[in-house]
C-alpha cells in the first residue's frame, strides 16, 4: 500500500489533499510536527513513506520583502531537505510552486519550459526550492505550480470580497492584474490524479483554466452571492502600493497535463461555483 506524508497539513491546501486521499494511508503534519528546515528531523519523517506533498510554505507574499531569510529557508531549504530524503528512499515528491517565478511581464499563457524570472523576494526563495527539488530528485519529483488559490479552509479573497461587500455599497478592485483563480480542492484532486497516473517527472501547473483580472473574480463572486457585481468597481494596482511587486500577468499554460494523458483542470468560472455551493467564500 502506498504511503503518503503531507508536509504542510494544516493549511488550505493540505486540508483539501488530506481530504483528497482520505481513502489512502496519510501520514499529515503541520510546521510545529515536521520542521522542513531541518534535515535530520526531515530524514526521519519521510522514512517508510512513498509519496511526498509539500504545501508547506512561507507565503506572506510582503513580509518576505523584508524576511528574505526566513522565507528561503521554508521556501528554499525546505524542499531542498525534502528532496535530499525523497531520494534517498526512493520516494516521489510532490513539490508545490507558484506563478511567482515569473516576472508578470508576458501576455499569453506561459508555457511550463519558459525561463523562470521572479521579480520579488517571495518568488525568488520559491525558485530557489524549485532548482533545490530538481537538482536532487530530478527523476522522483513533480513541480505543481499554482496561483490565486482560495479555498474554505483559510483566508481567502472571495471570503474578503464578502466581508466588505456586508459593511459597504461598494468594493474598489484592481483590474490590470491577471491570472487563474484556483480552487484548492480541485487542485488537490489533480494532484492526486497525475500521482495515480504515474505521470512523468517534471513541472506542470496546477491552475483552474482559463484567465481573468481580480476585478473580474470579485464581480464572479458577488454574482455566485446572489449581490449585484455592478458594486465592484476597477482600479489598477498603483492604488493598492504594497512592498512587494505583483506580477501584471499570471496565466500559466496546462500542456504537460495532455502530454502526460491527463485533461487539465476545469475553468475557473466553473470551480468557482461549486465552490460557492460547498461555502468556500461563507464569511466566518
Amino acid at each position: 500500500m502506498t504511503r503518503y506524508l503531507i508536509a504542510g497539513a494544516a493549511g488550505m491546501l493540505g486540508r483539501d489533499l488530506q481530504d483528497a486521499l482520505s481513502d489512502r494511508d496519510v501520514t499529515a503534519v503541520d510546521r510545529s510536527e515536521l520542521d522542513i528546515t531541518d534535515l535530520a528531523a526531515v530524514q526521519k519523517a519521510v522514512t517508510g513513506h512513498d509519496v511526498i506533498i509539500n504545501a508547506a510554505a512561507y507565503t506572506a507574499v510582503d513580509a518576505a520583502e523584508e524576511n528574505e531569510a526566513a522565507a528561503y529557508a521554508v521556501n528554499a531549504i525546505g524542499p531542498r531537505n525534502l528532496a535530499i530524503a525523497a531520494a534517498a528512499s526512493g520516494a516521489k515528491l510532490v513539490q508545490i510552486s507558484t506563478d511567482y517565478v515569473f516576472d508578470g511581464t508576458g501576455s499569453t499563457p506561459y508555457p511550463e519550459d519558459t525561463a523562470i524570472d521572479p521579480l520579488n523576494a517571495y518568488g525568488r526563495t520559491k525558485a530557489a526550492g524549485e532548482q533545490f527539488v530538481l537538482t536532487e530528485n530530478p527523476a522522483g519529483s513533480y513541480i505543481v505550480r499554482t496561483a490565486w488559490l482560495y479555498g474554505a479552509h483559510g483566508p481567502n479573497f472571495g471570503r474578503t470580497m464578502l466581508t466588505l461587500a456586508a459593511g459597504r455599497d461598494t468594493v474598489s478592485v484592481v483590474a490590470d492584474q491577471f491570472g487563474q483563480p484556483t480552487w484548492t480542492v480541485d487542485l488537490a484532486r489533480q494532484i492526486v490524479a497525475m500521482l495515480d497516473a504515474d505521470a512523468p517527472a517534471g513541472i506542470y501547473h496546477g491552475t483552474n483554466a482559463g484567465q481573468t483580472n481580480w476585478f473580474g473574480f470579485a464581480r464572479a463572486v458577488f454574482a455566485n452571492a446572489g449581490l449585484d457585481p455592478d458594486r465592484v468597481l476597477p482600479t489598477d494596482g498603483r492604488t493598492f502600493v504594497r512592498p512587494a511587486p505583483r506580477p501584471s500577468y499570471s496565466v500559466l499554460g496546462h500542456d504537460a497535463w495532455s502530454a502526460a494523458g491527463l485533461a487539465p483542470m476545469r475553468p475557473w468560472t466553473e470551480a468557482l461555483e461549486d465552490a460557492a455551493t460547498h461555502g468556500a467564500f461563507t464569511p466566518s
